[in-house]
């Protein structure tokens, strides 16, 4: 989750869509002109461990003038956890 935040950061297009699952990857990652992103809080996790194929993450993550709040799932494919999908919070 923390390398995916640093790629929007970084507008790292090309990472992102190496760590995006293949049954939900978009063809193109769009960034909104004039985002900055300013911190990044992990609230939860769930399962995502060596011994699991599946996780969640709770994140916060803020931007000038406001935050994305999300439960983000991720999947284990041919060993590299990547970005299934998610939903937003509050």
């Amino acid at each position: 989750m923390r390398s995916r935040y640093s790629a929007f950061v970084k507008r790292d297009e090309g990472y992102l869509l190496r760590t995006w699952h293949p049954r939900t990857r978009p063809p193109r990652v769009e960034f909104e002109p004039g985002m900055r992103w300013t911190g990044l809080e992990i609230l939860d996790t769930g399962d995502g461990t060596a011994f699991h194929t599946t996780g969640t993450v709770t994140f916060r993550a803020s931007f000038k003038g406001g935050a994305l709040h999300e439960r983000s799932r991720f999947e284990r494919v041919d060993g590299a956890w990547v970005y299934v999908d998610g939903d937003f919070l509050d």
